[in-house]
């Protein structure tokens, strides 16, 4: 079983009521799985993540993000962050209602919280995103939106180089966790950014200036910074293999997160899908637009994962980026994110190369 020191332990694993317990004398009944010969690891946690399965979480449609639960849980992913893209607001406000009429769905991953990524969005690193709903940083625009869900965004995305960027981190980051990016901003604004509170950094590399030796950029002040964490996408085309290794050995197995940014394409045949209002090609895994801009992921995060071990990365530090560290960002680590007493049951069997044989 995997510890949160990294290492594997053969031990049981007592669960009571859908949570772990300490003890086989706090368990009622007398069902047994047998997991002798595979690794025990907590449930995975993406919280960058738009739809799968051919549907998107902005389409606003409660059915299609139940399928999009269904599948995350199939594939290993048992909490989950639907994720937003830049639109107006009114629509952004009908689409996080959804959530509500999902929360006793059974059958897929837990929603935990939003993932609301735009409008806030600097024009210039727009990538896949609507440059015509792109907003100015508002307070007033995020808590409208954040009401229509019950208070339910944890994660936002922020170019704090726009006009009000700065003051929003002011009013706001005590309320939500705020994320830097798509944004063209250099070192001096991102450290003026952290400081007054925003420690976390949406799809490291993707959609900012790249770390220059005179000019680091975001990515320079999120290193500089040690409470800040930072997402990756580890799907073979975002990122090469070696920035990846790279990444790791540069922040830390404490600060990385592994995101999938998946859009509807993930698990579907190759073909064309939408992300938000925008038409993508999908092909061997990789999505794009008609301009060549890949397009959010076509590739989940268990796979993700997957690809991060076998691009060098060790294999407790990756496990680690998929369950404790995204937990840990967003606020959530007291419920899930690791196999202690008291957290959610959340619990995947996998053989010696990761390969998924069971989800509990």
């Amino acid at each position: 079983m995997f510890q949160e020191d990294g290492l594997f332990k053969k031990q049981d694993l007592y669960i009571e009521n859908h949570k772990i317990v300490a003890s086989r004398e706090e368990v009622s009944d007398d069902m047994e799985v047998d997991a002798s010969g595979l690794l025990v690891i907590p449930g995975l946690i993406d919280i960058h993540s738009h739809g799968a399965a051919g549907h998107d979480f902005s389409d606003g449609d409660a059915q299609g993000l139940k399928k999009i639960l269904k599948y995350e849980k199939e594939h290993g992913i048992t909490s989950y962050c639907p994720t937003s893209v830049t639109l107006p607001k009114e629509r952004l406000k009908k689409i996080f209602a959804t959530i509500l009429e999902v929360e006793d769905y059974k059958e897929g991953a837990t929603i935990l919280g939003i993932n609301m990524e735009g409008p806030f969005i600097d024009p210039k690193k727009k990538g896949a995103h609507e440059e015509s709903f792109i907003h100015k940083p508002s307070a007033d625009f995020f808590k409208e939106c954040n009401e229509a869900c019950g208070n339910r965004i944890k994660l936002m995305t922020l170019a704090p180089n726009m006009e009000g960027g700065m003051k929003f981190i002011d009013e706001m980051h005590n309320e939500v966790c705020i994320s830097l990016g798509h944004t063209s901003m250099g070192y001096d604004t991102a450290a003026e950014a952290i400081e007054r509170g925003a420690h976390h950094v949406t799809h490291l590399y993707n959609a900012m200036q790249p770390l220059a030796h005179r000019d680091p950029g975001l990515i320079g002040a999120a290193f500089d910074d040690r409470e800040s964490m930072v997402e990756l996408i580890s799907d073979g085309f975002h990122i090469h293999p070696s920035v990846v290794r790279a990444t790791f050995a540069l922040f830390g197995p404490d600060r990385v997160i592994l995101v999938s940014d998946s859009m509807m394409a993930t698990g579907m045949p190759n073909g064309s899908y939408k992300l938000g209002d925008l038409n993508v090609t999908m092909k061997d895994r990789k999505a794009t637009l008609e301009d060549g801009t890949l397009a959010g992921s076509a590739t989940d995060l268990y796979d993700c994962m997957r690809c991060a071990v076998s691009f060098g990365v060790p294999r407790e530090h990756a496990i680690w980026a998929a369950t404790r560290n995204p937990a840990k960002s967003i606020g959530i680590y007291d419920r899930v994110g690791s196999l202690t007493p008291g957290k959610e049951a959340d619990v995947l069997l996998v053989d010696e190369d990761l390969k998924l044989c069971r989800v509990i």
